[in-house]
């Protein structure tokens, strides 16, 4: 019998006072955070949650997520995390898809009215029968008629509770995809899966957290990445969160001074945000010294943001690789074997990675093919899509949908996704090696490459371009460059300038909405 809140139980106990998360000016010690946790438990068993019931959860990264998403697991029901960026449409779709039973919505704010959203949206999910709104006061009153909060749930609950035994391999998060072709689907990810998980990103290969460190979550904690990776790899070790429910370069800087912070994780566009900021108000040798280590993942981190980053903060930036169905952890440059710039590293512990041609067989080293993967992270399978799993899960292995190579030391390096493959002429064009020439330039920001439909060719490249703050290059003479340094096929025949590329919550160009 195997519960993941298990974590938070345990370092309750070795650490019951210690600060399990830190938002502002509130601290919130293990104890606290489990015994909300239980609280919010019995009130999911009071209203007849049952094990195995699905319950949603829609919350920036506040204190109230730990909470409520370990409630959910004590009373041994499924937890269904939801982007805060949806839209009650999307809301619905996924409460309809995942058959949640309930449903906690943070409350939103003005620029983010998700309370409201996600209200409407329960409203046209018919098995949905509980809406509980998250308030950024406890006790404050619900800002929509007709629904209860939060604290209301909690009020008079005991804050002991006797978890559920739920089995490893039971299903304890569904957590969706970006939905990057078709409707989202919900990876099933089990108890073990997010356990095992949580255990290798603290171990010494990795990050070596330990009771001592303080780490920074900005990434959003209802994606895989900051749940397995930050949160839950957090509470196992003991060590304290600061939460920000928002990435500002600045803000991010005055964290982590303030905090003293050890761990930070981020994707690429984080990165290139905090190499380009203005941090003159900010002590830069203190911050490198109190951090240790620098995790990116999400998309490759182009090398050039690396080596810049680096040369500037001497702080290492080890990469990896991960997927939602990967709980996520897949492949990390581990600090004992090494690293390479670029690659995202050997396989984890006990997870077998390969790199396949159409029909299944392993490619020789250095040549392209499709990243496959399998071991104690591949989810259960996506969630009433058994087509979805038919092409996703076969004999065992992920077919991810990425492309990579693997070099002659066991080293991965993803080359790009297949759906972002561009075929101009009957030649393949991977938009990252595009993307890795055109960043080099002084006055590129950042770059997306991206495919156009074209008339002869099938498909043209084009590039999405943000340049620096005062920099100044014609769309023929970025062209010209890149040109010179690339295959005739590849280099991109237009550029859009833009001011900023479209992301996703968790800071991944949408490409799609690019094209």
């Amino acid at each position: 019998m195997l519960n993941l809140s298990v974590i938070l139980e345990d370092s309750a106990q070795r650490y019951p006072k210690n600060d399990a998360f830190v938002f502002g000016d509130n601290h919130f010690s293990f104890a606290q955070i489990n015994g909300a946790a239980n609280k919010i438990a019995n009130g999911l068993k009071s209203m007849g949650i049952e094990e195995g019931d699905k319950v949603a959860l829609s919350c920036l990264n506040l204190p109230y997520f730990p909470m409520v998403y370990f409630g959910i697991l004590k009373a041994g029901a499924i937890v269904v995390p939801l982007s805060v960026l949806l839209k009650k449409d999307e809301v619905g779709y996924q409460l309809n898809d995942s058959d949640a039973k309930a449903y906690f919505c943070f409350e939103g704010t003005d620029e983010l009215p998700m309370g409201q959203q996600g209200y409407e949206g329960f409203q046209k999910a018919d098995a949905c029968e509980h809406f509980f709104v998250i308030t950024g006061k406890p006790d404050a009153s619900s800002p929509i008629d007709g629904t209860k909060t939060l604290g209301q749930l909690m009020a008079d609950q005991s804050a002991k509770t006797e978890t559920i035994s739920t089995g490893a391999e039971d299903t304890a998060v569904i957590i969706y995809t970006s939905g990057t072709t078709g409707q989202p689907k919900g990876a099933e990810l089990s108890h073990s899966n997010l356990l095992l998980n949580a255990v290798l990103s603290s171990e010494s290969g990795i990050a070596n957290t330990q009771p001592e460190d303080t780490q920074l979550i900005v990434l959003p904690l209802f994606h895989i990445f900051a749940m397995t990776v930050l949160m839950n790899a957090g509470i196992y070790k003991g060590a304290s969160s600061v939460l920000l429910p928002r990435f500002e370069p600045d803000a991010v800087w005055g964290l982590l001074q303030k905090h003293e912070i050890s761990i930070f994780a981020g994707v690429p566009t984080m990165y290139m945000g905090l190499l380009n900021s203005d941090k003159e108000d900010y002590d830069m040798d203190a911050i490198a010294d109190n951090l240790k280590i620098c995790v990116s993942g999400g998309a490759a981190l182009p090398v050039e943001v690396l080596e810049k980053f680096e040369e500037k903060f001497e702080v290492p930036i080890l990469e990896g690789y991960g997927m939602s169905e990967g709980s996520p952890v897949v492949t990390f440059n581990h600090q004992g074997i090494g690293r390479k710039p670029g690659s995202v590293g050997t396989p984890v512990w006990g997870v077998e990675v390969k790199v396949v041609d159409e029909d299944g067989n392993e490619v020789p080293v250095d040549e392209k093919g499709e990243l496959i993967y399998r071991g104690h992270n591949v989810m259960k399978g996506y969630y009433n899509k058994p087509d979805g799993n038919k092409k996703a899960l076969k004999d065992g292995w992920l077919y991810s949908g990425d492309v990579a190579v693997k070099d002659e030391d066991g080293f991965f390096f993803i080359v790009d996704r297949t759906k972002d493959m561009i075929i101009r002429g009957g030649l393949n064009v991977y938009p990252r090696e595009v993307e890795e020439v055109m960043i080099k330039h002084e006055a590129v920001s950042s770059v997306a490459i991206i495919g156009v439909p074209h008339d002869e060719l099938g498909e043209e490249v084009k590039a999405c371009v943000v340049l620096h703050k005062k920099a100044d290059i014609s769309e023929n003479d970025l062209i010209e460059w890149t040109k010179e340094r690339i295959a005739a096929y590849k280099y991109p025949r237009t550029i859009q300038f833009m001011d900023a590329l479209p992301t996703s919550a968790t800071g991944k160009i949408l490409k799609k909405e690019l094209r």
